[in-house]
């Protein structure tokens, strides 16, 4: 009996010690883990605090005491919320144009077009800028594509050069959006819509076409597709050449645009800062969002954006 009780407190002592133990290991993990984790915590604030240094020094103006070729860039869909919009660009022509060191002005263009409204604004702000810095010429030198609103933007610049193998033109005006009313017939969907006044369900989707909506709607396109028109003749002149498709929309390669005066010759970024400028140095004025900023426009605006494409489809688009 002494034997099976000694064996017994043996056997409770161990299973303490065993225990003890156990959690001393299972509280080294956590203590490593939680180690582990802050550490890796410290590393991505640090890196962030980095990336945001750097991101706030590259977003800079830039600006150098030497003489050099000013650039800004519109890449993208010109559009109020997207990166190459009216603001953006307009103050970063000012300063620019301001800085008594730039011996010249390139606005590298690579966009589809865009909205006309913001188009029009920063082609006026490029106007205004020429006449209050008659000394500083401007160039544009278009990438793989300058279309439709971007091609009204380089409309204003005292030369436009291309690559043979751009993409120019597109001078017209477009108004897409959708119509769902055979898909609301075939699910027996019925539209219940209530307006005051008698237009304000001007090209509704959801409701048949209406012929006195459709023929305004092309009114407005023919008079936004003439100011169009009208900037592209004013900027460009007799280079223009005569041609009835000139204006009907179409594109064309950076070759045949020569031809058809759209633009003036072959030239690249560092070729016209070298060649036609005369400053190699060249100092990126383009205005570009923080991290922040970037982050929360991919993921916050972009989804509310489609959404609102998708219902409300009915704004002018120069692309």
């Amino acid at each position: 009996m002494a034997e099976d009780g000694a064996e017994n407190g043996g056997n409770w002592e161990r299973g303490v010690i065993e225990k003890l133990a156990t959690e001393a290991l299972k509280e080294q993990r956590r203590s490593r883990r939680w180690g582990i984790f802050f550490k890796l915590l410290t590393f991505a604030y640090l890196t962030f605090l980095i990336v945001l240094a750097l991101d706030w020094r590259i977003g800079g103006d830039g600006l150098k005491g030497d003489k050099h070729t000013a650039l800004v860039d519109i890449v993208g869909v010109i559009e109020p919320k997207g990166d190459a919009n009216a603001d953006h660009i307009t103050s970063a022509l000012q300063s620019a144009f301001k800085d008594s060191n730039t011996q010249g002005v390139i606005l590298r263009i690579n966009s589809p077009g865009g909205s006309p409204v913001q188009a029009g604004i920063i082609h006026d702000e490029i106007r205004r800028l020429r006449g209050l810095h008659p000394n500083v010429p401007m160039y544009a030198v278009v990438e793989d594509m300058c279309a439709s609103g971007g091609y009204y933007i380089a409309a204003a610049a005292d030369r436009i050069y291309v690559n043979k193998a751009s993409i120019i033109g597109s001078i017209g005006v477009l108004m897409d959006g959708w119509g769902f009313t055979g898909t609301m017939d075939k699910l027996g969907v019925e539209r219940r819509l209530l307006t005051a006044g008698e237009n304000k369900a001007f090209m509704d989707p959801f409701s048949p076409v209406n012929a006195k909506h459709k023929e305004f709607a092309q009114n407005l396109l023919d008079e936004v597709h003439q100011q169009f028109i009208d900037v592209v003749k004013k900027g460009r002149g007799k280079r223009l050449k005569e041609n009835p498709e000139l204006f009907s929309g179409l594109m064309w390669t950076g070759a045949k645009s020569i031809e058809l005066g759209l633009s003036d010759g072959y030239g690249s970024l560092d070729s016209v800062a070298r060649e036609v400028i005369k400053a190699e140095d060249i100092v990126d004025y383009t205005q570009k969002d923080n991290l922040a900023e970037r982050f929360a426009k991919r993921f916050g605006a972009a989804t509310a954006n489609a959404l609102a494409r998708l219902v409300l489809p009915r704004d002018f688009s120069l692309r």
